[in-house]
């Protein structure tokens, strides 16, 4: 039996990772600042605690955990204007103590970094060793994207400094059931199933390149269990680049509500603290070649099955969205 630390194991992707590694017979422990949620593995350990806290973390780090998955962060635009000091805050310093914690035990670590690392780049798709384009330290909108990139240096620095051994995933917008409708899938979804057009942020040309949650967690595993991967850094995600437009309308039609007509204009709505990313798109071919890792769940198929799953929990449909 393999024994595992989920940090940030009540969120989206933590807890469809805690699922996974529970259905599978290994010995979880939860770290976390959420209570466990409903409907949780009975089999799973859960540690209530802030991730900055590394005395509280200390208690839930064991040096005979096999795994550290490092998932813990704040993420959401909406959360990078409310709260960018804990953005900095927590996902800097919860990685720096994982690290350090790491470092003592002796255990191998992956983290879960962003697409967002690469800002504006203009060049995509982009290669892990892609340059970094961003704004102003002064527009929050990159208070999340620089967070993570100093979380990155972090773990490289401590990869290549103490001998730690890590790993650092990029995921590519990654949606499932169970995510915060505070995205553009998910909210899109739950406006849908309440009879309400989506919204549709600046005439959606923007693109992106959405992932299924099962895939993703499928990369993670794969790289936490490779020995290939020791060191080194992945995109995890789909290579196929959609517009926001189409993954909206293909929401209308699974849905059966209105294409929206009038779009939801950032600069008026937002200000000037918020900027958007016109196309990001992954270099996928290391986490391919390397791992053997593909995202090959199709946008509407994993659409299907966001939106049938969102039809059968009304909790989540009746939840302010954000």
């Amino acid at each position: 039996m393999t024994r595992v630390l989920v940090t940030g194991g009540c969120g989206f992707l933590g807890g469809h990772l805690v699922e996974h590694l529970a259905s599978t017979g290994q010995e979880v422990t939860v770290f976390d600042a959420a209570p466990p949620p409903p409907g949780a593995p009975g089999s799973v350990r859960y540690v209530q605690g802030d991730i900055r806290d590394e005395n509280a973390l200390a208690r839930a780090v064991d040096g005979r955990d096999d795994v550290i998955y490092h998932l813990s962060a704040v993420v959401g635009v909406d959360q990078y204007l409310s709260r960018p000091a804990d953005v900095v805050e927590i996902n800097l310093l919860g990685t720096l103590n994982v690290l350090r914690q790491a470092r003592e035990n002796g255990n191998r670590v992956i983290v879960a970094s962003t697409s967002e690392v690469y800002g504006k780049n203009p060049d995509p798709p982009w290669h892990e060793d892609a340059d970094r384009v961003l704004g102003s330290t002064s527009v929050d909108r990159w208070s999340y994207s620089t967070s993570k990139a100093l979380a990155d240096h972090l773990t490289f620095g401590y990869i290549r400094q103490y001998g730690v051994n890590a790993t650092i995933l990029r995921y590519f917008n990654v949606y499932g059931p169970r995510q915060r409708a505070a995205y553009v899938v998910s909210r899109s979804v739950h406006r849908a199933l309440r009879g309400i057009s989506p919204e549709l942020y600046d005439g959606g040309s923007q693109t992106r390149c959405f992932t299924y949650v099962d895939d993703a967690i499928r990369g993670t595993v794969t790289a936490a269990n490779s020995p290939k991967a020791e060191g080194e850094c992945f995109n995890i995600g789909s290579d196929r680049e959609t517009t926001v437009a189409e993954v909206i309308q293909t929401i209308c039609e699974l849905t059966g509500v209105s294409v929206p007509d009038a779009p939801f204009d950032t600069a008026s709505r937002l200000g000037s603290r918020y900027q958007d990313i016109g196309r990001r798109v992954p270099d996928v071919r290391k986490a391919r070649d390397v791992l053997g890792v593909t995202c090959g769940t199709s946008l509407r198929e994993g659409l299907r099955r966001t939106i049938e799953w969102a039809r059968q929990d009304p909790a989540w449909l009746a939840a302010t969205a954000g």
